[in-house]
C-alpha cells in the first residue's frame, strides 16, 4: 500500500503540489467548524451560525467554477494567487468587525466564500503532467481524497487548539493567513506556471453540456448535504454532553474513518466501470451515516462518527475518474470546480437545515438530515444509471499532451470508449 503512494511522492513536484494545495485548502475544509465557533463565541445561536456558514458555502460555490473556467482560460498563477489572498481579507474582516453587524458579516464570509481559489480543481489537472501513467493518475486521485482526509481530521483539531489557546477570532486569522502561504507554494511552482488546458470548445455552459456529469454532481449535492448536516449536529451534541472539545474529536474521528477508508481504496487496482462502483461506495456511505442517529454516549459516537466516514474518501476518488471520463475536453479546472461547488452547495443546505432540526427535534433529528442525505445521493445515481454508464464525450485527446487530464482513463478504456 505504501510503496504505491511513495512512489508517486517521489516524482518531482509532486510533493510541493500535493502540500500546497493541502494547505492552500485549510482555510476553506475549516470554514465550517471555524464560523460556528466563533459566531457562538459572540453569543450567536445555532441558525446565525448556520447561516453564515451556508452563506460562505452557498458564495464557494458560485466562486469555484467561475474561477475554475477562469484558471483553464488563463492559467494557474494569475488566478489563484489572487483569489487566495481576497479571501483570506474577507475572514479577516469578520474576524475583527465581528457579528455585530449582521450585513457586514454576511458580506464578510460571501467575499471570502467567492474568492476561495479552486485549488483542488488546479491539482488534478497538474496530476498527468507531473505522473505520466494513467495507473499512477488515478492513485494520485485516490492519495488526494487520503490526504484531504488527513486535512479535515487535523483541521478541526488545529482550530480548537488555536481557540483553546487564543480565541475564534484568531483561529480565522491564522487559518487563512496559512491557506495563503499554501496557495503560494503551488503557484509559483514550475508545473503550475507551465500548466495550460487543452483546447475547448466555445460553449456558454461549459462543462455542464455533459449528463453525466450533472447526474454525479446531483449525487455529491446529497453527500455534501450530509456532511454539512453533521457539522452542526455534531457540535450539538457537543454541547449536549457539556463538553466542547467533543465537537473536534468526532469531526477528527470521520476524517480519520475516511483517511483508512480512501488509503485501502487507493492501494489496489479496481477492475469494471467506475460509474457501477461508485453506486456500491454511496451505498455503503449513506449505511454509515443512519446509525448516528442513536447518538450513543462520547465514546460510541466517536466510533459511529469514524465508521461512518470510511466510505467517503473512496467515494470521492472514485468521483474523480468519473469526472475525468464524463467532461468535455479542455473543461478540466472548470469540471472539478464544478463537483467541488455542487458539494458546497450541498454543504450549505445541510448546515442550514441542521440548525432549525436541532431547535425543533433535538440532536438526533439533525443527525437524520445526514441519513436522508446519503440515501438521496444513492438513489440519485441509480436513477441516471443510463447516463452515467457510457462517457458522453467522444473526443479524442491529443497525443502527448501532458497537460490534458482527459487523456487519463479507467484502464480498460480509452478516450472515452470501451475498448
Amino acid at each position: 500500500m505504501a510503496a504505491g503512494y511513495l512512489d508517486i511522492l517521489r516524482a518531482r513536484h509532486a510533493a510541493r503540489l500535493l502540500t500546497g494545495t493541502l494547505v492552500g485548502r485549510l482555510p476553506n475544509g475549516t470554514a465550517s467548524i471555524a464560523i460556528v465557533l466563533f459566531v457562538r463565541a459572540e453569543g450567536g445561536s445555532y441558525s446565525v451560525a448556520g447561516a453564515l456558514a451556508a452563506v460562505y458555502g452557498l458564495a464557494t460555490a458560485v466562486g469555484q467554477p467561475l474561477l475554475g473556467r477562469a484558471v483553464d482560460l488563463y492559467g494557474q498563477p494569475r488566478v489563484q494567487l489572487p483569489a487566495a489572498v481576497v479571501s483570506a481579507l474577507g475572514m479577516a474582516l469578520l474576524a475583527v468587525a465581528g457579528t455585530g453587524s449582521p450585513a457586514l458579516a454576511y458580506a464578510a464570509v460571501a467575499v471570502a466564500g467567492l474568492f476561495t481559489p479552486p485549488l483542488e480543481g488546479g491539482l488534478r489537472a497538474l496530476w498527468p503532467s507531473v505522473l505520466g501513467g494513467e495507473d499512477r493518475v488515478h492513485r494520485a486521485y485516490a492519495m488526494d481524497a487520503v490526504a484531504q482526509e488527513v486535512m479535515f481530521t487535523a483541521g478541526p483539531l488545529l482550530v480548537t487548539l488555536l481557540v483553546a489557546l487564543w480565541s475564534p477570532a484568531t483561529a480565522l486569522l491564522v487559518i487563512n493567513a496559512i491557506g495563503v502561504l499554501g496557495a503560494l507554494s503551488v503557484v509559483l511552482s514550475e508545473p503550475s506556471r507551465a500548466w495550460r488546458s487543452a483546447p475547448r470548445e466555445a460553449h456558454w455552459l461549459g462543462a455542464l453540456r455533459s449528463p453525466g456529469l450533472l447526474a454525479l454532481l446531483g449525487s455529491f449535492f446529497f453527500v455534501g448535504l450530509a456532511l454539512g448536516s453533521i457539522t452542526v449536529a455534531a457540535m450539538a451534541y457537543a454541547d449536549d454532553q457539556g463538553r466542547e472539545s467533543v465537537y473536534g474529536w468526532l469531526m477528527a474521528a470521520l476524517g480519520l474513518g475516511a483517511l483508512i477508508g480512501g488509503a485501502v481504496y487507493g492501494a489496489r487496482q479496481w477492475a469494471g466501470a467506475p460509474e457501477r462502483r461508485l453506486r456500491v461506495i454511496v451505498g455503503l456511505l449513506a449505511l454509515g451515516y443512519l446509525p448516528l442517529v442513536l447518538t450513543p454516549g462520547p465514546v460510541a459516537m466517536t466510533v459511529l462518527a469514524a465508521v461512518s466516514g470510511v466510505f467517503l474518501a473512496p467515494a470521492v476518488a472514485c468521483s474523480f475518474i468519473v469526472v475525468d471520463r464524463h467532461a468535455p475536453r479542455g473543461t478540466v479546472t472548470e469540471a472539478f470546480s464544478w463537483l467541488v461547488t455542487t458539494f458546497g452547495v450541498g454543504a450549505a443546505v445541510g448546515t442550514a437545515v441542521a440548525g432549525p432540526a436541532v431547535e425543533l427535534g433535538g440532536t438526533a433529528w439533525s443527525f437524520g438530515v445526514a441519513g436522508a442525505g446519503g440515501v438521496a445521493a444513492l438513489l440519485v445515481l441509480l436513477a441516471t444509471g443510463p447516463v452515467l454508464t457510457v462517457p458522453a464525450r467522444t473526443a479524442v485527446a491529443a497525443r502527448g499532451s501532458e497537460n490534458d487530464r482527459n487523456g487519463a482513463v479507467e484502464p480498460g478504456f480509452s478516450s472515452g470508449h470501451q475498448a
